[in-house]
């Protein structure tokens, strides 16, 4: 292996993907204000642009050249960083997924993932969580009670629904045999995983929707009991870089869903081509963020006790059945 298949062609790989996520987390944010008006039949943003497209560059601006204040009784340095640990912990989960098959170009493979590992389920798991160091230490710093208490529920609830979200993943894990991506995708060639895991694909969806604290389940952050959780104290560019991890994670989070449970990249004559492949994943991924948008516009956020209890008492038994069973059944089939 040289030195252009060790480091530039994953250094090119890293490029594209960091681009490609932060063009979509800019858009997403547009598409998500466009769907939300509609399904309350308000237009949504119209103003900049033909058809409001260029919003997310006016946001941008006014989020680079706002006033940066940062109060006096905060721990500045974590308080600075903090933004920076969350979005990074949203980027780095991502370099384990693969977005195609193989291709050859100027005489050398190349394979359409960062880093093709054979844990890269436990990586994703294990990354993912780094994003929450960033939410808790920055609450933590802020020296801000409303922030403080956000923090810690956010917190508890990653912790609470990482067990259900591990326990679904287990059962994935029994039924293909490994923990790698690659060999998940190629386990749904006939048949896509949400048919055999119809009741894993609904545990992993809500822990994951619970996982990167969308509404409903923002209880970090309600505005009607905390003010806006471990982001009161940000403003500026440091807000708009936690908001910018929020929304990296729902997309990775949508990719997570498509190649665990609806095939990945796999369709129609997608071995035609690696752009195919693409199109399909990106396909899959826009229905499983089409839904995350509907819910949230659909459903009242519930209360913060109540949604534990639910973590807890329902949803940790009900994985733990789902993996018995599937256990069972693999056990008997093989």
């Amino acid at each position: 292996m040289d030195w252009i298949d060790a480091l530039l062609i994953p250094a090119i790989k890293s490029l594209v993907v960091i681009v490609a996520l932060l063009l979509a987390f800019a858009y997403m944010t547009y598409v998500e204000r466009k769907l939300v008006g509609r399904f309350v039949r308000r237009y949504g943003p119209n103003r900049a642009g033909p058809f409001g497209l260029l919003q997310p560059i006016a946001d941008a601006f006014k989020a680079i050249f706002k006033e940066e204040v940062i109060p006096s009784e905060v721990d500045k340095w974590l308080y600075v960083i903090c933004p920076g640990i969350a979005v990074a912990g949203s980027l780095i989960a991502f370099g384990v997924i693969p977005v195609g098959d193989s291709f050859m170009a100027w005489e050398r493979k190349i394979t359409m993932v960062i880093g093709d590992v054979n844990v890269g389920v436990l990586y994703v798991v294990a990354v993912a969580g780094l994003g929450l160091y960033g939410i808790f230490l920055g609450g933590w710093s802020s020296n801000n009670n409303f922030s403080l208490l956000g923090a810690l529920r956010s917190t508890a609830q990653v912790i609470t629904y990482e067990l259900p979200m591990g326990l679904a993943l287990a059962s994935i894990a029994a039924i293909t045999g490994s923990l790698r991506f690659a060999d998940i995708i190629a386990a749904q060639q006939t048949l896509p995983l949400i048919v055999l895991q119809p009741v894993g694909f609904l545990i992993y969806f809500i822990s994951g929707m619970a996982e990167i604290n969308r509404s409903p389940f923002d209880m970090p952050e309600t505005e009607n009991e905390l003010v806006s959780g471990y982001s009161t104290e940000y403003g500026g560019i440091k807000f708009a870089i936690y908001f910018m991890a929020e929304y990296i994670n729902m997309i990775v989070m949508s990719i997570l869903v498509a190649t665990l449970f609806l095939g990945g990249w796999q369709g129609p004559f997608a071995h035609l081509s690696p752009l195919l492949q693409l199109v399909w994943l990106g396909v899959k991924a826009a229905v499983v963020l089409f839904v995350f948008i509907w819910v949230r516009a659909s459903i009242p956020r519930v209360r913060y006790d109540k949604w534990m209890k639910f973590g807890w008492k329902f949803l940790l038994p009900l994985g733990l059945a789902n993996l018995v069973v599937t256990a069972v059944v693999v056990a008997l089939v093989a």
